[in-house]
């Protein structure tokens, strides 16, 4: 499975993609966000293949994709879509970037074609996201795709020490048609 954008593809993880998650992982600005303190080899290569699993399973129910740039297929985060609900049609997105190609608009171009395929081949009703309060940039580019936030759950997440807010966003399928 790929998608495309005017900048990106957004394609099926590969074993050896290890690597290049693991440059990312071990950066402190993306550190910062997550519980993790540092990232072992051993940890990354388990991620990736949880994702590698999830292309096997039938119905499929995670895409989980690696973005990479179209210039020159550097792999620089990954973005995907997981069906909670089928009888509702409902979904989550997620996705996470070199902190160095963040402030670009990766995000947001990647998002968008995650959620046009969650609307569109995956025929999702309604797709929800969720995002530190203090990641400022992952609200703005929740809100660039047209999500709005539906609420905020107070000290919902306890990252190294610390309690921190969570943001939901969400958007419906007739919603994503008139954007």
């Amino acid at each position: 499975m790929i998608l495309e954008t005017t900048r990106l593809r957004l394609r099926e993880f590969a074993e050896d993609d290890w690597g290049r998650v693991l440059a990312y992982q071990s950066d402190p600005l993306y550190l910062r966000y997550y519980h993790w303190t540092e990232r072992s080899e051993e940890e990354v290569k388990a991620f990736v293949k949880m994702f590698l699993d999830a292309q096997k399973e039938q119905p499929r129910t995670k895409f989980q994709l690696a973005v990479t740039l179209k210039t020159n297929d550097l792999l620089i985060g990954n973005c995907g879509i997981r069906i909670n609900n089928s009888v509702l049609r409902e979904a989550n997105i997620g996705y996470e970037l070199d902190s160095r190609f963040w402030g670009r608009g990766y995000a947001t171009e990647a998002a968008q074609a995650i959620l046009q395929f969650g609307f569109g081949e995956l025929g999702m009703h309604h797709i929800w996201a969720n995002t530190l309060a203090i990641n400022k940039g992952s609200a703005n580019v929740l809100s660039k795709l047209g999500m709005r936030l539906e609420g905020r759950e107070l000290e919902k997440e306890y990252i190294k020490g610390q309690w921190y807010d969570s943001l939901t966003y969400a958007i419906f399928h007739w919603e994503w048609n008139t954007n």
